[in-house]
This record gives structure tokens, sequence and C-alpha cells, in this order.
């Protein structure tokens, strides 16, 4: 019997706890996992016994009868229920008590804090020493909030970007993604920063040619050999995230086949968590973080980066600029092989040529014209944002090439954007109003393009948008790369929120200043801007095309216009007749009135908690009626049971309000 006697116990404490709990999470109307469920019912079965002997002591035999027995009728009975039912109230303080603290899903289950448990401390080496990096490259001061003063002149800031840069480049393969993509985000970030973190490379020693064959035997199911006539294993180029190898395919075509890195998402995605608990961290510790928005920035880098790990993704990025690439174009963009394409192979042809940041020579020497190869480039890119609404996001030098017979090739479609119809046409009214040097176009054109905040000063707005063009636009002189940045500071102060993918067209179109100007010094971003635009505007303009844009309106019209005699007769008639009536359903979405409904509920429910206390307290400062025991009245028993009642009713409010927010 003694043996059993510590399991039986134990099991009985189980159950009760259960129970208990159970009985908490149905008066508190929640769902508790089954750790929270034990820890209430035990809670209560820990302080039951203290409860029980303070409630029952009135009806409690005297300690000095020599033949103590508790009588056990009516009386006892309410004080033994008042007493359970304090215990369960008790079950449901520490509920609420933890939901305060520690809401629902704020701690990762029990199960889930074993698995995983080597990765977390790897994360947390390698968080410490992307710490200690930051600090021996001098980030140390930022990180800890200082230095606030330094970062409101131009030479603070371009302190913070070597730091910065120096830092990314000893962080490894993630961190230098990360640089290269933020170095072309001159809406977030200051010039001066940009322009350090421009100097990153992204060079890396070559994955040995026995990784690369099992990652193409793992990917395409065959050999290396069997899937190409010819591979060199030597590759063309290395980065951080993958290689480049020349191929022959069984046709004789010539291919570039791009593999992945063997192991680099694990490392990708543990080095993208710590970059962003560090920028969260930042946010919170930092002005400058804060200001910059730090969080938000290391979001776009990560989806950014997660995308660039999926070949997929710049496959049908590629497919889709090329069915909307203009015929005849003097940009020619690589054929992709979509049967050998997965998530970390990538076979596309190859385009002979030299990128166009290292091809100054090659032009003079073949005597081609740098301003016909800048305005190529500015055309396609523009054909691509305004017409087509799917355009190359990254046409930086490295991603151009010079081929061989004179055209230009594009590369590297890893970032592509996307624009929808309304978005392109605002964006050309942007356009041309900043060529034209109107600030009132700008700025209608400009609050088409971002959402449009409940209060805004547009004459402010319209104020600085035309010291902007004065600026920028006005004069001979060529717009700098810096009219991008001073049009989002503008943007910024106005507390407009650009979308991402309007953000992507000026970075963009930033990124592009910069190569053209490398290429051809003397070409006007704008001027050219402007006689782009026009001719779509006057294209859009032309005899057949209003004639195709009216047939495709009227076509969409006809099934209106042909109900509408009917719909207008009806309302004729009813208003003849007196039976014209306007039906406004208040309330009629099912969400809206979930809403309304649960905040009735829970004010009648907090009103009848506030009522009951209030009852509970008038009963027991009163006194009187029938005496129970020597010391509790009927008054006061019933006073007591009523502010149980009104305590749990409060609890049931507050655990709400408590895990909603």
């Amino acid at each position: 019997m003694h043996v059993l006697a510590l399991p039986t116990v134990l099991i009985f404490g189980f159950v009760m706890s259960l129970i208990v709990g159970m009985a908490a999470q149905r008066l508190l109307g929640i769902r508790l996992g089954v750790v929270r469920l034990i820890l209430a019912g035990a809670f209560a079965l820990f302080v039951g016994p203290f409860i029980m002997i303070a409630i029952l002591g009135p009806v409690a035999p005297d300690a000095q009868d020599p033949d103590p027995e508790i009588d056990f009728d009516g009386t006892t009975f309410w004080f033994l229920l008042l007493s359970l039912v304090c215990i369960v109230l008790a079950s449901m303080a520490f509920i609420v008590v933890v939901e305060a603290f520690a809401p629902l899903g704020s701690i990762p289950p029990a199960r889930i804090w074993g698995r995983g448990l080597r990765g977390r401390f790897k994360r947390a080496r390698r968080y410490w020493q992307i710490i200690g990096i930051a600090v021996r490259n001098g980030l140390g001061p930022y990180i800890r909030g200082g230095r606030r003063r330094a970062l409101a002149v131009p030479s603070g800031r371009a302190q913070l970007g070597r730091a910065l840069t120096a830092t990314l480049n000893r962080g490894g393969v993630t961190f230098v993604k990360m640089g290269q993509i933020m170095a072309t985000r001159r809406d977030m970030l200051p010039v001066e920063m940009v322009t350090e973190l421009a100097s990153l490379q992204d060079d890396a020693e070559p994955v040995p040619w026995e990784d690369v064959e099992r990652v193409l035997l793992s990917e395409l199911g065959s050999p290396a050999r069997e899937i190409f006539a010819d591979i060199d294993p030597t590759p063309l180029a290395a980065a951080s995230v993958g290689q480049v190898h020349v191929a022959r395919l069984h046709s004789g075509e010539e291919v570039v086949v791009k593999v992945q890195r063997p192991g680099i998402r694990p490392v990708v995605e543990r080095d993208l968590d710590i970059a962003a608990r560090l920028a969260a961290r930042l946010e919170n510790g930092t002005d400058w973080a804060r200001g910059m928005g730090l969080s938000t920035l290391a979001e776009g880098l990560a989806a950014a980066i997660r995308e660039e790990l999926d070949y997929r993704v710049e496959a049908d990025n590629i497919v889709a600029i090329a069915e909307a690439h203009p015929a005849g174009s003097d940009v020619r963009l690589p054929g992709v092989h979509a049967q050998l394409c997965t998530e970390r192979v990538l076979v596309m042809e190859r385009l002979r040529g030299t990128p166009l940041n290292a091809a100054g020579p090659a032009i003079d020497q073949n005597g081609l014209s740098r301003t016909r190869i800048a305005r190529s480039l500015l055309s396609v890119l523009f054909h691509q944002i305004i017409d087509a609404g799917v355009f190359h996001a990254d046409p930086h030098g490295g991603n151009i090439l010079v081929l061989d017979d004179g055209r230009l090739g594009l590369l590297d479609f890893g970032s592509v954007g996307r624009l929808d119809g309304s978005l392109r046409e605002a964006l050309q009214r942007l356009l041309l109003g900043v060529d034209h040097g109107d600030p009132l176009a700008v700025s209608d054109a400009l609050l088409e393009l971002v959402p449009r905040p409940d209060e805004i000063d547009e004459q402010r707005l319209e104020r600085d948008l035309g010291r902007f063009l004065a600026r920028h636009v006005s004069g001979s002189g060529s717009p700098s790369a810096r009219m991008f940045g001073d049009l989002f500071r503008i943007v910024a102060d106005h507390g407009l929120s650009i979308p991402p993918e309007v953000a992507a067209v000026f970075r963009t179109l930033a990124t592009a200043e910069g190569t053209l100007s490398a290429v051809a010094p003397s070409f006007n971003l704008i001027s050219e801007t402007r006689s782009l635009a026009s001719g779509y505007m006057t294209e859009q303009l032309a005899p057949d095309q209003l004639k195709q844009s009216a047939t495709e309106e009227l076509a969409r019209l006809v099934p209106v216009l042909r109900r509408l005699p009917r719909r207008v007769e009806r309302i004729a008639n009813a208003a003849e007749h007196g039976r014209l009536g306007l039906n406004v359903r208040f309330l009629a979405d099912e969400r809206d009135r979930a809403v309304i409904t649960g905040l009735l509920h829970e004010i009648l429910v907090a009103f009848i908690a506030a009522t009951t206390g209030i009852m509970a307290v008038i009963l027991l400062g009163m006194g009187g009626g029938p005496e129970i025991t020597e010391d509790v009245s009927l008054h006061e028993l019933i006073g007591y049971n009523l502010l149980v009642i009104s305590a749990i009713l409060a609890l049931r409010v507050l655990v709400r309000i408590f895990r909603r927010s």
C-alpha cells in the first residue's frame, strides 16, 4: 500500500489540476495550452487548503472538543461550495496574471524548446561574433546610441558608412549581399552611406568542382556529363551565393550554368535572423536607426535575398520581361532553358561581351557612341517601367554587357519590379511634371502614387516640391543622383509612405542615372526621360491608339448601357407612384456586427461585474439578517458569494483585454 500511495496521490493531483484548470478556462471563456492548464490547476491545489481553512473556520469544530466532528448541514454545504469556487477563482486569477505578463503565443511551446537547441547555440555564438566584428570596426558607439550629432553632418554619415561597410565585408556571405542591396536603397539611406556601401565586393573562393557536380546531380537528376555535351569545371565567375560555369548543350548551343553554393541556405537564414534581431535592437535603442526605419529596411533586404536564393524566381523574371521586350531593340535578354532550371540551378543562353563598368576602352576602340548606348538602355528601362509594368530593378554596370556586336545585354534578373496600370499612369504624369517643372502636377501625381494620409498640408507639399524642382530641374545643369534622395526626403517629411513597387522604380532610376553618367557624362537623364515620356504620350494620343482605347472602353460599357434604360424606367415609375425609397442596411458586414457584438458583450459583463461587486460590498457592510454562524450572517454569506461572482466576471473581461493586446 505504501508503494502505491505516492503514484496514487500524484495521479489524483494531476487529475484535479486538470479539472480545476478546465473549470477556470471555461469561466474565463478562453482556450489554454496543456501546460498553462496544469499550472493553473496546480496553483489552485496549492492554495486550496489555505482557502478552505480560512472559509470553513466558522463551521469547523472546536479544537478543544474531545470528539470533534463536522456537522455537514446546509450551512456547511454553502461554506464548502464557497471555498471550492474561491479555489477556482484563485486559478482564474493566476491565469489572468500569466496572460498579462506572458500572453499565449509569446512563449514557444515546451516541445519546441528542446528542438534545434544546438542551432540556437550556434545562432547565439554567431550573434555575438557579428557584434564583436561591429565593435572592432567602429560601430560600437552607434550601437550604444552615441554620436547623434555626428550623423547630422555629411562627414559623420560617411564615417558610419565606412564602419558599416567594413563590418558587412567581414560578416560573411549574407551581410555582403545585404550591403550590396543597401547600396541601391537611396530612398532610405543617406547618399554618403550609399557611396561607401557601393565599394562592397561580392567575390568569393570558387566551390570545388566535385561539390558543384553533386548539386547538379541532386537538382537535375543526372550527372553533368550526360546533361551537357561539355561543361568547364573552372567557373567563369564566383560570388557569395553561387558561381557560373560555361557549358554547351548537346544541340551545340553555348549556355551558362548558375549553380548555388552547397549549404548556403541555412547559413543565409541564420544570418538573416541575426540581422533582423540586430535591426530591432538598434531601432529600439538608437535614434539614427529609428529615423532610417532599420527594421523595415532589414525585412525588405531579407525578402530580396530569399528571392535570390530561388533561381526559379529569376527564370520566371527573365521570361516575364522577355515577353514585354520591344522588338528590334538594341538590348538583348538571355534565353532561358526552363526544363533545366531548378531552385539551385539556372541554365540560360550565354551572351558574350564586356561588363559596362569596364567596357570604356572597348567602346572607344570599336567606335561605339556612348550617348547611343545610354539612350538605348534608358529606352528599354522606360519601356519596361511605363509600358510593360515589369522591369529590371538593378541596372548597375556589372549587370549590363556591351556585346561583341555592339548591342547591350541585360544580366542578373534576381531583382525585378512590377507595376499595375494605374501606378504606371501616375508615374508617367509624375515624370512629365518633373520635366516641365510643374510642382502642382508633381504633387497630384505623387499623391496618386502613395497611400494618401488623412491629413496633409498640400500647400506646403507643393512649395517643397517647387523648391526641389528649382534645385534639380531648372537651369542648364544635369541632374545628380542626389535628386532621388531629395525627393524621398520630401515624401518622408510629409508623412507619406511610398509603396515598395514605387520605391523600386525610383531605386532603378537612381541606379540607372549613376550607370548612364559613368558611360556618358554629358547624358541628361531628365531631358531624355522627357523625350521618351512625350513620345509615349504622343503614341497614346495617336488616332489608331485612341480608336482602340475607345473600342475597348465601349465594349466594357455595352452591358451597362443595355440595362440602363430599363433601370431608369423602373426608377421613374417608382417615383411616379410614390414607391421610391432608399434602403440602407446598417452594419451589413458580418465582421462589423461581430465587433459591435463582442464590444457590447464585454461592456455588459463589465457592468454586471461592477453591479454585483457594489451589491456585495453593500451586503457585507450593512450586516444583519439571520445568523448562519456566530460570526457570519445570511447577508454576509450572500455578499461573499456575490463578491466571488463579481471577481469571476471581472477576470473574464481582463483576460480578454490582455490576450487582445
